[in-house]
Formats: structure tokens, C-alpha cells, sequence
């Protein structure tokens, strides 16, 4: 794993603290670019949370960047309120029993 350089830890920070809900994924939320960041950008559609979606394949300072900066190996990462949640296998398994509801529900993110 690289080094994780000052300016893209601060970008990622920056993003991280700048949305309640941020997905670093490959792709768009629109066009996503792999079936993990297509069914974690699908789930929080599905429960009508707003997020803001990261293309990580745009640079590559920022893929490598975000697995260094939580410490996990693979995209997609969720981040909900500033806390890393986890990647898609997570956010399938917190989703279908309900945790991820929870957690919102906890945090405050709006969600209907």
C-alpha cells in the first residue's frame, strides 16, 4: 500500500466532512463501474438516502489514498457522518438486517 500523501489525506477529509454520506466507488452512482459500487449505491437509492458518490478511477493518488487513509483494502467505502462504515460486503449484510437503517436512524441522516 502507498504512502498516503498530505493532500490527499486532506482531500479525502475534506470530502468526508463536507457530506453526510460519502461513497468512495468506482464509477458514478449513475454509471457505476463495478458490481460492488453498483449494489452499495443501489442499497442507499434504495432506502432514499442522499449521498455524494467519489469516483475513485479518476486519479489514482485517490484510490490508493482512500484505502490507505481507512486502513481497508477495497472500494467501495462509506463513510456516514465523518465514521467509515465498511464496503460492500458490510453495507449488504447491515442492510439486510437492518443495521444500516439503524445506523442512520441513529445518526440523524435523513432518510424517509
Amino acid at each position: 500500500m502507498s504512502n498516503l500523501d498530505e493532500n490527499t489525506k486532506d482531500r479525502i477529509q475534506t470530502e468526508i466532512d463536507a457530506s453526510e454520506v460519502v461513497l468512495f466507488m468506482k464509477g458514478t452512482p449513475v454509471f457505476p463501474q463495478c458490481g460492488f459500487s453498483s449494489m452499495v449505491s443501489q442499497i442507499l437509492s434504495h432506502m432514499n438516502v442522499e449521498f455524494k458518490g467519489i469516483d475513485v478511477l479518476v486519479e489514482s493518488s485517490l484510490r490508493e489514498g482512500v484505502k490507505a487513509f481507512s486502513n481497508w483494502p477495497t472500494i467501495p467505502q462509506l463513510y456516514v457522518k465523518g465514521e467509515f462504515v465498511g464496503g460492500c460486503d458490510i453495507i449488504k449484510e447491515m442492510h439486510e438486517s437492518g443495521e444500516l437503517k439503524q445506523l442512520f436512524d441513529e445518526k440523524n441522516v435523513g432518510n424517509s
